[in-house]
């Protein structure tokens, strides 16, 4: 069965100025099932304004009352044609889009919209491996790539000599760039160099063009759909702009940057090249001076600098979400607890206790661990400090209430710990003595516990009796520790090989002498 065509969201994109080549791609949708919707709305005249406050479901209905996609065909441009009439003088392909769909119109075929013509157009220079004459809009575009050149600063501490790379990003019609010196070359810098580059542009452009790196794109094959890693994708739908990868080995279709990158060897890493850093902080601020005169310098060709237009091109970029992206580290399939705690780290996140025994996925970034079930966020934490460890971070509401009691509750715990042995008794104890919450003291304890099951009760509890004499609050780790190595078979054999007390000692003939929890404490010396 087909998948449905996600109408209400491609009127979205289509209004935030997104053509329907830009939201195949970047959505994995049909580039026909797109262009089809398109269509239906221009004919229909919807917009997203229009079906904005409409369920998707109902927003379908009203595309395709039938349920049934009607493949668009529309009548080819003669591209031979309009390459050689964009060399005569003041003619667009605005202007040879118009005289198309007016001849279109004329015969009775179908016009294809101006976006498709101007890609049908772009993929015509690339076949043919001529220069396209395409005119830049401004805010459509922001060009991304690595400089190929490199800088260097010297490290006082170490002496060591530490090379930089550059992120360099372009805005097309004005020119205008951004340069970012970075450490390495890494997913996360890469992302990072986009948050600031957006940030500095005081916007977003509709599409961000990039290279086929292995830090962003996935697989970008001759045919089909470009595979995104999932945070280069997750970036580009916070900022709600197109991430398009050039064709494989196609540097014209960003050449702004390719350019760009050219020029800053000269205005910024040539001007720089007599100058020692000794951190990487001050090659940073001197890189920002020279990038602000290399805005500021006026062009050779045109009137005005790359800033004077971006002042104009701001205009036409869309604002900046509220919130910057995070950049997350997504964990999967982790388990909801007895004490309705997930484990992240080594520290542990409340879940609302309707979840207990399902498997939870991770959210987390900088500053926060969110947790999802299925599709769903359920609970958001703020993260502990990697330094932290053994922390509980715990939602009163995420806990049961007095009415409703999990599958175990302290006094069973206890009962089983108590039957095993005073020992195994007094370790859980201290385990729900050292907890707020006494659900916390759940998935501990039967940890401790089940080490009876592999290993005997009997030996669990001269292992708990050993821990409790060096340990205020033993712990599952403490002793499995003991028990895997044995320790607790080596103590039992040295109680069983001390002599038996004589008769008339006031000791039992049958009981061995055995050293209280205060004498292997070291309170005092071995005797």
């Amino acid at each position: 069965m087909a998948n449905k065509i996600m109408v209400k969201l491609i009127l979205e994109l289509r209004a935030a100025h997104m053509g329907r080549n830009a939201i195949a791609r970047t959505r994995h949708m049909s580039v026909n099932s797109v262009g089809d919707v398109f269509h239906i709305a221009d004919r229909l005249g919807i917009t997203y304004d229009d079906i904005r406050d409409k369920e998707e479901d109902e927003v379908y209905s009203l595309f395709y009352p039938d349920k049934h996609i009607v493949e668009n065909m529309y009548h080819q441009p003669d591209y031979d044609y309009i390459h050689g009439e964009l060399k005569r003088v003041g003619v667009t392909l605005k202007l040879l889009w118009q005289e198309y769909r007016a001849s279109c119109a004329v015969g009775g075929a179908i016009a294809m919209g101006y976006t498709k013509f101007c890609k049908g157009y772009s993929d015509y220079t690339i076949a043919g491996k001529l220069t396209s004459h395409i005119e830049r809009k401004p805010g459509i575009a922001a060009e991304v790539d690595w400089s190929g050149s490199t800088m260097t600063f010297l490290e006082q501490a170490t002496g060591e000599i530490v090379t930089v790379n550059l992120f360099v990003g372009t805005l097309p019609y004005s020119q205008y760039s951004y340069v970012e010196p970075c450490l390495n070359m890494r997913q996360d810098t890469w992302l990072m160099c986009h948050i600031h580059m957006y940030e500095f542009f005081c916007g977003v452009t509709a599409r961000t063009v990039c290279d086929n790196l292995k830090t962003g794109v996935i697989s970008h094959p001759k045919e089909g759909d470009i595979i995104l890693n999932k945070d280069y994708e997750a970036l580009g739908s916070h900022y709600m702009t197109a991430i398009l990868p050039t064709g494989v080995k196609k540097p014209k279709q960003k050449a702004s940057v390719e350019g760009t990158v050219g020029k800053i060897a000269t205005a910024i890493i040539a001007k720089l090249r007599n100058e020692t850093f000794f951190s990487f902080d001050a090659l940073r601020s001197a890189v920002r001076v020279k990038l602000d005169e290399f805005n500021a310098e006026p062009f050779q060709k045109r009137e005005g600098s790359r800033k004077d237009v971006f002042i104009f091109e701001r205009q036409s970029l869309r604002p900046l979400p509220a919130i910057p992206y995070e950049i997350a580290e997504w964990v999967y399939g982790r388990s909801v607890y007895l004490d309705c705690h997930i484990a992240y780290g080594k520290n542990r996140y409340s879940c609302p206790h309707q979840h207990v025994g399902k498997k939870a996925d991770l959210k987390v970034t900088d500053s926060a661990v969110e947790i999802y079930i299925g599709s769903e966020r359920v609970s958001t934490h703020i993260k502990f400090p990697e330094y932290v460890q053994n922390r509980y971070s715990t939602h009163p509401e995420d806990m049961p209430d007095k009415f409703k009691r999990l599958e175990w509750d302290d006094a069973r715990i206890r009962n089983w710990a108590d039957s095993i042995g005073k020992s195994t008794g007094e370790v859980v104890r201290r385990i729900f003595a050292g907890v707020a919450i006494k659900e916390q003291g759940y998935n501990p304890s039967l940890s401790v516990l089940n080490l009876g099951k592999r290993y005997t009760d009997v030996r669990l509890e001269v292992a708990c009796e050993m821990a409790l004499a060096t340990v205020r609050s033993p712990r599952y780790h403490h002793l499995k520790a003991i028990l895997a190595s044995n320790q607790d078979l080596v103590f039992t054999e040295r109680k069983t090989d001390l002599p038996t007390p004589k008769p008339g000692t006031g000791t039992s003939e049958t009981a061995g002498y055995v050293r209280g929890a205060d004498y292997y404490g070291g309170g005092r010396d071995d005797e």
